[in-house]
């Protein structure tokens, strides 16, 4: 990510039933939750995301991969890492990938109840824990 440069951001909590969508700002380093889209076996609508990727115009995708508190991958590793091959090669944009393993939980406190929810709102985490770890890019006020 070039540094000083306002990027969109686009994560994903990915699921077998559905893939929770948020969008943020590098810049002002806010995140929000846009909507599920339903998958089949962890294939997506592709359409429907589609919709959102030209409503928003992101830079960049970052995907939750879940990982034991040991570090070992979780079961659905190799289907996140598939989605995401498929996801920047359909659109030509670079993943990065962030440890999501307590997204879905912080997010229970976050949004209303319901699995929909829940599942946007853990994008939404993955995406704000993302946002935490780049470093601070320049402003007018703090160059």
């Amino acid at each position: 990510m070039s540094r000083g440069t306002a990027q969109t951001i686009m994560a994903f909590d990915y699921g077998q039933k559905r893939i929770g969508v948020a969008v943020g700002q590098t810049v002002s380093r806010t995140a929000t939750a846009l909507r599920i889209v339903p998958a089949k076996h962890g294939n997506p609508q592709w359409r429907q995301l589609s919709e959102l990727i030209d409503e928003w115009g992101p830079d960049l995708f970052v995907v939750g991969m879940p990982a034991h508190e040991d570090l070992r991958p979780q079961p659905l590793h190799d289907d996140i890492e598939r989605f995401s091959r498929r996801l920047s090669g359909r659109y030509n944009l670079p993943v990065e990938f962030i440890d999501e393993r307590l997204s879905s939980f912080a997010a229970g406190g976050d949004v209303a109840t319901g699995s929909e929810a829940l599942d946007a709102g853990a994008a939404k985490m993955i995406l704000i824990s993302w946002l935490e770890q780049i470093p601070l890019q320049p402003t007018p006020e703090n160059p």
